[in-house]
């Protein structure tokens, strides 16, 4: 991709009649940064660079929808792979286990998390780490968008990222989230205690061919999981979680009581009651789901 990114710069360039020392000047960098950029050797160009060259060059945004594809460079094989599956996915089932899953957090969250990276390098790394992570939310507002299903720790609410104002709007986007046929939000209370997710979050993917995959991610790991076996076992850890957690109504009851600041006072259903409500929304939605009007999540192919 930055090969790509270096050819469009070089094409461009050579159209508008520019050299690399005028369309450096124009960028504010030195000829050798735009001669790094043409030949994709040296650094990637930052995002402030991209935006730079597109208004010069008249790109009509071009260079900057291709940035997100050559900042990914940077990224390990394995976390490349897993963003490409997810991109592909037609389900997507997460377990958070410390903060509000990528595709649902607001940017000023999304700032707050990734400002808390102890090696990151600049406030323009920051702003491209964040641009980066609401680029992958539109996935979910295209029409081939997956089915999202997030069960989110009890902890994920408690914790304050960023403010009182910022965890506010945070939440509000959940429930505004949730609100939509293709998303469903449960919460997994404290009281369920020790479960075989415990060490980090938790991604399942399912892609268009029926087959899965599976992520796990803690604060400085993250492993991609492709051999069936292991997915099966992620997959069945997954389902005891979903099983365990709040039914998806009982858990928007639970994110406006943190919202509304009664946290603390809150009453966590028992489990004979969330057996009770869960049971009620199976009638209502024909035993589908538990929560009606939605779309059933796809079932695996068998495999031969």
């Amino acid at each position: 991709m930055a090969a790509l990114f270096g050819a469009r710069v070089r094409r461009l360039r050579t159209a508008a009649g520019l050299t690399q020392a005028e369309l450096g000047r124009r960028t504010h960098v030195v000829s050798t940064r735009i001669t790094q950029i043409e030949r994709a050797s040296g650094a990637k160009p930052t995002l402030e660079l991209a935006r730079a060259l597109d208004a010069v060059l008249g790109a009509d945004h071009l260079l900057v929808d291709l940035w997100p594809y050559v900042y990914r460079e940077a990224f390990p094989d394995w976390s490349r792979k897993f963003m490409a599956h997810a991109e592909r996915a037609v389900a997507i089932r997460e377990y958070a286990a410390h903060v509000v899953p990528g595709l649902l957090q607001t940017e000023d969250y999304a700032r707050a998390v990734l400002s808390l990276d102890a090696l990151l390098a600049s406030d323009e790394q920051l702003e491209e780490r964040v641009t980066a992570r609401m680029g992958r939310q539109e996935r979910l507002r295209l029409p081939d968008r997956p089915e999202l299903w997030a069960i989110l720790d009890e902890a994920v609410l408690r914790r304050p990222i960023g403010g009182s104002a910022v965890m506010r709007m945070q939440l509000e986007r959940l429930l505004d989230a949730a609100e939509q046929r293709h998303i469903t939000v449960q919460v997994l209370p404290f009281d369920q205690g020790g479960h075989a997710a415990m060490g980090g979050s938790l991604t399942v993917l399912t892609l268009p061919d029926g087959s899965e995959v599976a992520y796990t991610e803690g604060a400085d790991y993250g492993q991609l999981i492709e051999e069936t076996t292991e997915v099966d076992r992620y997959r069945v850890i997954y389902d005891r979680l979903r099983a365990a957690a709040l039914p998806p109504l009982m858990s928007l009851d639970m994110i406006r009581c943190v919202m509304e600041g009664n946290h603390r006072g809150a009453r966590v259903p028992s489990r004979s009651e969330r057996r009770r409500v869960a049971q009620e929304q199976l009638q209502q939605s024909g035993g589908r789901q538990l929560r009606g009007g939605g779309r059933r999540l796809p079932r695996p192919r068998p495999r031969p």
